[in-house]
């Protein structure tokens, strides 16, 4: 991290003046006094452990909040997802839709849960949504679908290491063995090779069936890395199981262009009287927003060019049950708005949705139920639940464009989020 000048300075002398330095040095310095109780940690949740959590925490004002009757209820369920469990924090979940998707997987007008404390967010997918309703639907395509976990080796020399990767390359169905033994879903799809110095890297790639996949791959190429370890004859010096080489939870180039987890396409159009009437502006000024806000994307160096894809997938991974952190990869994608002789054509590419409709969080009760409210809970329905998700990037792109194009995106906030029903009177209604 990097600071001018200016703000370092004034950042230190505002801390001064807050502090004397002796006291400053005193705040700062490591401390060696008795610690305050330790919280009873592991993954068991029985009524005694969980009580005595909350004796060490002993705040019972919170208690009544994380742990109400419900909750207390259903810890059971929580055992495989959470440790040192103490309760579960309520978000608000809204309905944004229909929404009408003709996918490749996903078919249907879909009311999709959005779990959010963001004022105004539903309001606005719900607006898109509908919109692309009335248009007809959009379209979804999953173009690919693959997991990648990329364990890492180091060697004394080049030459070793290069002999390692020549040992691979000719065994590649006795690791893809290894791998697949290891699970009945996950699938040992491609395997890559990067080599820097006396390092490689393997950029194992799998299909994981219709979990997100990240402890299938997990386990998968640990079994592939004790295979390495005990068959191949160029031993590595040292390995680990993921080198940070497989996109794992940040936006890379690599899963930009290649892809992880499931890649979706979608389109809608959206003919002009439509537009004007829904948008309250003209296709061509939202053209000439979308191609200010691309450059403002390079400006800037935004990994992909679109508005707001994190706001929806959040909210949507939250209310179902993925593994929210992957919203850093997955939030990275294209959007593109253009201006057509009858209308709008509004297109969204997704590489990197990490989602699935078994395992994970998706079993737990609230999750479980908003897939309910999809239809898109078990199997069989992780490539269209991948494909509403797409679908609900694409209407808060379009109405998201709209607003600003109209000039509408500051009264909406003030509107929905500071008017009466933000303290409790009144309504708002989108």
């Amino acid at each position: 991290m990097s600071i001018d000048q200016r703000k370092a300075l004034d950042s230190l002398r505002a801390l001064l003046k807050a502090h004397a330095p002796e006291e400053l040095l005193r705040k700062l310095s490591p401390k060696h006094h008795e610690r305050v109780a330790k919280v009873p940690s592991g993954s068991e949740i029985t009524p005694e452990v969980v009580e005595a959590r909350w004796a060490v925490l002993s705040r019972p004002e919170a208690r009544k909040e994380l742990l109400d009757g419900h909750t207390a209820g259903h810890a059971g369920s929580y055992s495989r997802n959470i440790e040192n469990f103490i309760g579960t924090v309520k978000v608000p979940v809204g309905i944004a839709g229909p929404l009408r998707v003709n996918g490749s997987h996903a078919q249907g007008d879909y009311h999709v849960p959005l779990a959010t404390t963001e004022a105004a967010l539903v309001a606005s997918y719900s607006r898109g949504a509908q919109l692309i309703t009335e248009a007809g639907g959009c379209v979804a395509i999953t173009t690919n679908e693959s997991v990648s976990r990329a364990p890492g080796f180091a060697f004394e020399r080049l030459i070793d290491a290069g002999r390692f990767v020549a040992w691979v390359l000719e065994h590649i169905d006795e690791i893809r063995g290894a791998a697949e033994g290891t699970t009945r879903y996950g699938k040992l799809r491609d395997l890559r090779v990067n080599l820097e110095g006396n390092h490689v890297y393997l950029v194992l790639e799998y299909s994981t069936g219709d979990a997100s996949g990240q402890n299938i791959v997990t386990i998968a190429t640990q079994a592939v890395c004790e295979y390495l370890a005990r068959e191949c004859p160029t031993k590595a010096t040292y390995q680990f199981v993921e080198a940070n080489a497989s996109g794992d939870k940040k936006a890379s180039s690599q899963s930009f262009l290649t892809g992880r987890g499931r890649s979706v396409v979608a389109e809608v159009i959206i003919p002009e009287a439509m537009v004007q009437a829904r948008l309250h502006t003209p296709s061509a000024l939202i053209e000439k927003y979308w191609k200010m806000s691309a450059v403002g994307a390079m400006l800037s160096g935004t990994m992909g060019v679109q508005g707001h894809y994190a706001n929806c997938l959040t909210a949507i991974y939250l209310a179902c049950g993925q593994d929210v952190a992957c919203v850093a990869e997955s939030a990275a994608g294209i959007t593109r708005l253009e201006s057509t002789h009858d209308g709008l054509y509004a297109s969204v590419t997704l590489p990197s949705l990490i989602v699935g409709t078994v395992g994970g969080g998706t079993g737990l009760p609230s999750q479980r139920a908003s897939l309910d409210v999809l239809g898109l809970a078990g199997a069989g329905n992780a490539n269209a639940f991948a494909e509403v998700c797409a679908a609900i990037s694409l209407a808060g792109e379009i109405s998201i464009a709209g607003a600003l194009a109209a000039g509408h995106f500051a009264s909406a906030h003030q509107r929905l989020a500071r008017g009466p029903s933000a303290t409790g009177g009144g309504s708002t209604r989108a």
